[in-house]
């Protein structure tokens, strides 16, 4: 079915010379049968225009739709590209293993990298725009996230299977390899390749202590900022979008909501926010010392899963978008050595 220009508002943001599979008509029109065919199984139809945003690393099409008076009033298409297709299979066995702290998908297709996604509610940033400024609003959701990632600790391998990468605390030298490779290959390199290299050490470093406190690797966000979660209700917090995602060292996750909230409130708030998030892991051996000392290192390893997840676009990315991706891979990598402490 062809969509035209009418039916449909496209969002490039600042990638407008983008290449997407949207922009093949029968990928469209196979990515769009499908969700209709599963809407159809569930009583819903589309109904009005597409919201079509398109990303070097994805594409989400948020569909109106109608049916059941309690159900859902749009629906979200998302399509990963190869390298982030396990999105897709993940977020419908996080459904399964920790039902409570994610969104249930309508619909997956585990091949093709594609997911059906229902209306989560408001978003964390909406809530904290509406509400006076407070860090302590991040608490709960912190607490929540760690106790989800507690629980899934039984099924790291179960994720790799799954096609999640694999950035386990005693292999992230070898991630940074390849990320530091990524980026000497682009035509127009990010960094100085031998300041890249001179950081190797001191990951080892980290690494290395960082695995001697013992704490087993689990799933790893990337990239939890305040527009990654939904606040659907008082007291209660889902997490989505897992393009980003590794098996990793769980405390690598606090890497980015602590720069937001950095940002937002200032370094004070940080304090209270690393000890809510730590809470969950307490009674497991390890003291207070040992964990704060581990969320330290690993938010800063954090910076290798965040340079890792630059290079999943969509095949045939073009040249500006690659070194795009190059750049930001160098800069996070360039934060393993920051100039202040987190903390």
């Amino acid at each position: 079915m062809h969509e035209d220009e009418t039916s449909q508002v496209i969002d490039r943001g600042q990638y407008e010379g983008t290449k997407t599979p949207w922009d093949q008509e029968t990928w469209r029109s196979a990515a769009l049968g499908w969700a209709r065919r599963e809407l159809a199984a569930r009583g819903l139809c589309e109904t009005g225009r597409l919201g079509v945003r398109l990303r070097p690393w994805s594409v989400l099409v948020r569909i109106p739709v109608e049916g059941s008076v309690e159900g859902p009033t749009a629906v979200w298409l998302k399509a990963n590209p190869p390298a982030g297709a396990f999105e897709a299979p993940l977020t419908a066995a996080l459904a399964r293993w920790v039902p409570e702290y994610v969104l249930e998908p309508l619909a997956v297709d585990a091949d093709r990298g594609w997911s059906l996604l229902p209306h989560g509610g408001e978003l964390f940033w909406q809530f904290l725009d509406r509400t006076p400024a407070d860090p302590r609003a991040w608490e709960e959701p912190l607490r929540q996230y760690a106790t989800m990632q507690r629980a899934l600790i039984p099924h790291t391998k179960d994720l790799e299977q799954l096609g999640v990468p694999s950035a386990r605390t005693t292999t992230l030298p070898e991630v940074f390899d390849e990320v530091v490779q990524f980026i000497e290959a682009t035509a127009e390199p990010a960094a100085d390749p031998a300041q890249l290299h001179a950081l190797r050490p001191l990951l080892l470093e980290l690494c290395a202590e960082l695995a001697e406190l013992g704490i087993p690797d689990s799933l790893d966000h990337s990239d939890l900022h305040d527009g990654q979660l939904f606040h659907p209700e008082p007291g209660r917090y889902t997490f989505f979008d897992w393009g980003d995602a590794a098996v990793s060292h769980p405390f690598c996750s606090f890497l980015v909501p602590a720069g937001r909230v950095r940002e937002r409130y200032g370094p004070e708030a940080l304090p209270r926010l690393r000890d809510a998030y730590l809470e969950p892991w307490t009674g497991n051996g390890h003291s207070t010392t040992e964990l704060r000392r581990a969320l330290t290192l690993a938010t800063r390893l954090g910076v290798i899963g965040r340079a890792a997840s630059w290079n999943r676009h969509f095949p045939g990315a073009s040249a500006a978008t690659r070194t795009a991706g190059a750049t930001e891979s160098a800069r996070s990598l360039l934060k393993l050595s920051p100039d202040e402490p987190l903390f």
